[in-house]
């Protein structure tokens, strides 16, 4: 049996340099794992149905991102529809920033905003049935990402709970995954904060 690897210290004030290096050289293959316990995730919402809606979480993820391939958007924008719903077990106060931390790193700055905000921006939608301010979404007007995230919300979020629609399967976006989630973190030629590039028009 091979031996397991382990740190000398219960505490990590007590570590050593050799400590730390372990750690960080067992780190690296662990990151690297980040894409296949997305997927893993995803496909484990298969049977998770939304209450009360006629889909479940994981065909609402797809269903979202088989509209942002299906209209042109670039890479980012089909992995955020993806999984921009992902956090919804286990943080369903705050799904929107929970899925959007674990997208910071690795995609551009106005996906990643897009997705944080999702959850205020499809408010629009439903909000006023509770009486609660349906436009609680424009105290962020001043956002230069604003209108890509309202868009989002029209063309790939709220119009995705569609049983009938047909709907790309998970295994068609592997690869997708496995490209954003193996970039560089926090590379800035990859988050280009300030840049706008919106969503195509086209809707699916």
């Amino acid at each position: 049996m091979t031996e397991v690897e382990r740190v000398s210290f219960t505490q990590m004030k007590d570590g050593t340099k050799e400590d730390y290096e372990l750690l960080e050289r067992l780190e690296k293959p662990y990151i690297a794992g980040t894409a296949d316990r997305l997927l893993r995730e995803l496909a484990s919402q298969a049977d998770e149905t939304l209450s009360g809606y006629q889909i479940t979480r994981l065909q609402h993820g797809l269903q979202s991102a088989t509209r942002a391939r299906r209209s042109g958007a670039d890479i980012d924008w089909v992995v955020a529809a993806l999984l921009h719903d992902v956090g919804d077990g286990l943080a369903p106060q705050n799904h929107d920033k929970f899925a959007a931390e674990i997208m910071r790193p690795y995609m551009r700055e106005e996906v990643v905003w897009t997705v944080e905000h999702h959850g205020i921006f499809q408010m629009y939608y439903y909000a006023h049935h509770y009486g609660w301010d349906r436009d609680k979404r424009d105290e962020l007007k001043e956002s230069p990402y604003w209108q890509s995230c309202a868009d989002f919300c029209e063309r790939w979020d709220q119009s995705s709970f569609d049983p009938d629609y047909p709907m790309d399967p998970l295994e068609s976006f592997e690869a997708e995954v496995r490209e954003v989630f193996a970039r560089k973190a926090y590379d800035p030629a990859v988050m280009q904060a300030g840049v706008v590039r919106g969503i195509p028009s086209a809707a699916f």
